[in-house]
This record gives C-alpha cells, sequence and structure tokens, in this order.
C-alpha cells in the first residue's frame, strides 16, 4: 500500500530570485538556507514521489479561466514567470498516481479540474527547484493548483478536504510509493493593494502555532476577514497549508524556520509536518 509520509509547509516568494540582492547576505542566506534544510528532510523520507499544492497566480489562469481546484496529471514543466536563478525546466511527473488521485477524488463528489499539459508557475517551481530537485533529480511531482490568490477564493473546509482525498486516493493506490507533501505559500503579505509591504510577525507565528500543533480546524475557523485583515490577501494562501496539512496523517509540525523579510513583503515560514496517529478531523 502506498502512503503518505510527511510533508513541509514552505514559502514560495518570487522576491527571493527576483531581489535576491535587496537583503542583507546572512538573511538571504538563512533563507536559502532553510530551503536547503528542508530538502535534506525530504531526503531523508525516502519518498518516491511529491505532491505540491500551489497557488493560482493570474499568470496561470484568469480571467477567462478560473478554476477552484486543479491537479496537473501529464507532462509538466516551469516556470512560465521565469526569473533570474530560476529558469524553466522539464518538471518529472507521475502521470498514473496523478490520474489514480484525479479519478478517486472525482469518485468522492469533489469537482477538480485537471491539465494533461502543464508549465507550473512560481509556486510550484520554487519548491521543486529549491527542496524536491536537490533531494532527487528525478523525483517526480504532482501539482496542485488551489483558488487561493484570485477571487473567488475556494472555501478553506473545501481544501482541508482535498487534502484528506488525496491521502484517502494514496492509500488506495496499489503500489508501493511512499509520497510527501509541500504546501506552498504564505505567511503574511499583501499582493498590490496598499499596505503592501506590510508583514504581520503576530498573525505569521499564530499560523506557525496551528501548524506545529497539526490544528487543521484552527485554520479552518479563522474568517476570511480575520486573513485578509491581519495576514493580507496573500496569506489567504494558509489554503495550501491546510491541504498539506490535512493530506499528512496525524500531522505534527515541526518550524524549521521563521523569517520575516521587508525586502521581500513576507513573513517566511518553513514547517516540517510529521505523520503520526490519525485524530478527528475537520467535516467540510
Amino acid at each position: 500500500m502506498a502512503q503518505i509520509v510527511g510533508g513541509f509547509l514552505v514559502p514560495h516568494d518570487p522576491l527571493i530570485f527576483a531581489a535576491g540582492g535587496a537583503v542583507r547576505p546572512e538573511l538571504r542566506d538563512a533563507v536559502f538556507g532553510a530551503y536547503t534544510e528542508v530538502s535534506q528532510r525530504l531526503a531523508e523520507l525516502d519518498a518516491d514521489a511529491v505532491v505540491v499544492f500551489g497557488t493560482d497566480h493570474y499568470i496561470l489562469f484568469g480571467p477567462g479561466c478560473l478554476p477552484q481546484a486543479l491537479i496537473g496529471i501529464g507532462e509538466l514543466d516551469g516556470p512560465i514567470d521565469r526569473m533570474p536563478g530560476l529558469d524553466r525546466r522539464t518538471i518529472p511527473h507521475h502521470p498514473e498516481l496523478a490520474e489514480h488521485v484525479l479519478r478517486h477524488v472525482l469518485a468522492n463528489d469533489f469537482d477538480l479540474a485537471c491539465a494533461k499539459v502543464l508549465t507550473v508557475d512560481h509556486s510550484v517551481a520554487i519548491p521543486h527547484q529549491l527542496i524536491v530537485e536537490p533531494a532527487g533529480a528525478a523525483l517526480p511531482v504532482i501539482p496542485f493548483y488551489l483558488a487561493c490568490g484570485v477571487d473567488p477564493v475556494i472555501p478553506i473546509r473545501r481544501a482541508a478536504r482535498l487534502g484528506r482525498l488525496l491521502r484517502e486516493a494514496v492509500e488506495a493506490w496499489p503500489g508501493s510509493e511512499r509520497v510527501a507533501v509541500i504546501g506552498s505559500g504564505g505567511i503574511s503579505h499583501s499582493v498590490g493593494e496598499a499596505d503592501m509591504g506590510r508583514i504581520n510577525s503576530d498573525f505569521d507565528r499564530m499560523v506557525l502555532d496551528h501548524a506545529e500543533r497539526g490544528d487543521v480546524e484552527g485554520l479552518c475557523a479563522l474568517p476570511d476577514e480575520t486573513v485578509l485583515r491581519d495576514g493580507g490577501n496573500g496569506a489567504m494562501e494558509i489554503r495550501n497549508f491546510v491541504a498539506a496539512m490535512s493530506a499528512v496523517p496525524g500531522a505534527q509540525g515541526e518550524v524549521v524556520a521563521y523569517h520575516p523579510v521587508a525586502e521581500w513583503i513576507t513573513g517566511l515560514g518553513f514547517v516540517q509536518l510529521h505523520a503520526g496517529p490519525v485524530a478527528a478531523e475537520v467535516v467540510a
């Protein structure tokens, strides 16, 4: 039986590449060091595939089509939004397992869009190039995109349900793959808003505290209005965190690093999700 063996919550701030020289070298090194630490921990999980929950940035979808949730089931490359140090490349994929996940999710009354060919953006490419690829160059990726960057966003409890359905699908797969999960995004930041550049470390630490305790319900109980007020529109990406936490059985978090970086307009949090006994879960 295949299983989800653990996961991670990580940022995908493109400014770490686009404005790498804007921060003092020791802080930049600390952030990239956190990615390296997470990559080493991923390698230790001996995973055979990695699922990445990313964000529906306008560069990929819209305004003509805005899926609430999408899975890539075929050939992958990216990022579409290349930048210095983040070059476009082919990304290994696992089409058989991805299609199995898609069929399982659809069979359980969850509408899920799919892409048979997908060029990912930085929300998948950054964790791939900084975490997955160094852990294993041929390690395949299955990308999900959740509507958390462009309104209307997916209800956060739906994100939690999708994470649970992913876990069920993996456990129903006849192979023996060990699967890791990455929730990519956040934490506090605003994009294109009057308060762009504001970081709320209190909000970030509250989110990290929920992650440490594996408290999916606590995150799901946060009203969107509170998240927008305290964390900014970019903090709606905690949906990716919730999906990843819900996919890892009995997830308990360990904070690897937290860096509020004003020059990169984001509170950058790194968490490892350790698998454990499954407790009561959120009902969508």
